[in-house]
């Protein structure tokens, strides 16, 4: 096996385990103004209907560092995103919609009626990504993001999974 054979394979998506909670943290405060730390983000791991998903590469020599992370939470038929990160390095390369495609997969098993998520008007990639999977727009909330590159206006966003 080559050297070089992880770097040539697409990441994996699986559930997170407790030791990645501290990159989870890492990738989260690079990316949002309003950030969770270690403690946040355990106490949310250990609610009922939440569920982390990490994307890493493959390794055949062990675990490695997450890349990106969904967190979703259900509650009865309905699911929501309640956060999605990339590691700013490793954007552009499908890494979001494996995590969602895995998502949208376990959330159709478990028998989930809707999806739903909140993106900021102003983030082109992230709505090319969503619109992609088959999401549209629901609703609007006028200044719901204070850091926004925009308007501050969050779109409401859901997918039908049935």
């Amino acid at each position: 096996m080559s050297f070089w054979w992880f770097w040539t394979q697409p990441p994996v998506v699986e559930e997170a385990l407790d030791e990645d909670l501290p990159k989870i943290a890492e990738i989260h405060a690079a990316c949002f103004a309003h950030n969770w730390n270690v403690d946040e983000l355990g106490r949310m791991k250990a609610q009922d209907g939440v569920t982390f998903l990490v994307a890493r590469r493959a390794s055949p020599y062990g675990t490695r560092a997450p890349l990106g992370f969904l967190i979703l939470r259900t509650v009865a038929d309905e699911a929501e995103v309640i956060t999605i990160a990339v590691n700013a390095r490793q954007r552009g390369r499908g890494i979001g919609k494996k995590l969602m495609e895995a998502g949208l997969f376990r959330l159709y098993a478990e028998r989930c009626e809707h999806l739903f998520l909140e993106v900021d008007a102003a983030n082109d990639g992230a709505l090319l990504l969503y619109r992609s999977l088959g999401f549209k727009e629901v609703g609007q909330r006028k200044g719901y993001y204070s850091e926004s590159g925009g308007d501050g206006t969050a779109l409401v966003m859901r997918i039908d999974l049935r």
